[in-house]
């Protein structure tokens, strides 16, 4: 029963679930996050990178 994971059909009810739950209006915002998130993530990485070139050509 769980051999096939997803299948056409369990990704169409999601679908249809999805905005009945979060309605319309949160959609955009709830697809923009996960961005957001990676954006910050990538920026952090890439300060720490920074800083710790300077220290380290420093010291």
């Amino acid at each position: 029963m769980l051999r096939n994971g997803l299948e056409p059909w369990h990704l169409l009810i999601v679908a249809v679930v999805f905005p009945l739950l979060f309605g319309s209006r949160k959609l955009p915002d709830t697809a923009r996050a996960p961005g957001k998130s990676v954006r910050i993530l990538k920026s952090e990485a890439k300060a720490m990178k920074q800083k710790d070139g300077t220290r380290g050509s420093a010291g």
